[in-house]
């Protein structure tokens, strides 16, 4: 029997029919406004040739190019992508089938409100994971606690780690998580109030593969998303059981 909210993978951005798939919905967008490769250029702040390249299908845009583009013509990010047969768009590491699951490590209320938000607009359908305190995030990632049932296999894959938390600090979760052969290799992007901070540079010492400064934003994830080696996935929800019977 399958599954509802069971996804196919329909293609990557590094996909040629899909890169295709958008370069058409990107002229689509320009023509309907009656902008020339140059105007929407202009607009954008991207070079003609980047936006002729991407419209044949032969540039792999990045998240910030897209947000330029969207921004330049007025529309949604969503609105890039087309739409036909109720395609989603995901996030998920290069080379990888499911785009991953992620772990929010955050004790503020409207820091989780925002940081959902900018995932929200970059239109992530990833799955988050959302925990308040280090000792929490602890239990979580070694399935501990509250989560002993948890699936091991289920991520998170990626960790967004709030410096400043209750219980257990967000640099020590940071250094366990790093010293256990387990989970040294998940991507941990910190969280953090300020660039300055002295704990940024030991986080990157103890391998913590970005930074973003508090609030989240769609622009703060656009330029992170570089670093954790993300692909644009475009997914179609699978037939329903009643579906492939009519079909």
């Amino acid at each position: 029997m399958l599954n509802q909210k069971a996804l196919k993978i329909f293609g990557t951005m590094q996909d040629p029919d899909v890169r295709r798939l958008f370069g058409t919905s990107l002229k689509a967008c320009r023509n309907r406004l009656g902008l020339s490769q140059e105007q929407l250029a202009e607009r954008a702040d991207l070079h003609r040739t980047y936006i002729s390249d991407v419209e044949r299908g032969a540039r792999n845009p990045s998240l910030q190019s897209i947000t330029k583009l969207a921004a330049a013509l007025d529309i949604s990010v969503s609105a890039l992508f087309p739409q036909t047969g109720g395609l989603l768009l995901k996030a998920g590491p290069a080379g990888d089938g499911e785009a991953v699951r992620i772990l929010l490590v955050e004790d503020d209320a409207d820091d989780i409100v925002l940081t959902l938000r900018a995932f929200k607009m970059a239109r992530f359908t990833n799955h988050i994971q959302v925990v308040t305190d280090g000792a929490e995030a602890l239990d979580y990632v070694f399935g501990r606690g509250n989560f002993a049932k948890r699936d091991w296999s289920a991520g998170p894959q990626v960790i967004l780690l709030d410096l400043n938390l209750p219980k257990v600090s967000g640099l020590e979760v940071l250094r366990r998580l790093k010293a256990n052969r387990r989970t040294r290799k998940i991507p941990v992007v910190v969280l953090t109030g300020s660039q300055s901070s002295m704990d940024v540079a030991e986080c990157r010492q103890l391998g913590a593969e970005t930074y973003l400064i508090k609030p989240v934003t769609f622009q703060t994830l656009s330029q992170a998303t570089p670093h954790l080696n993300f692909n644009w996935t475009l997914l179609k929800p699978l037939k329903t059981a009643a579906e492939v019977g009519r079909a």
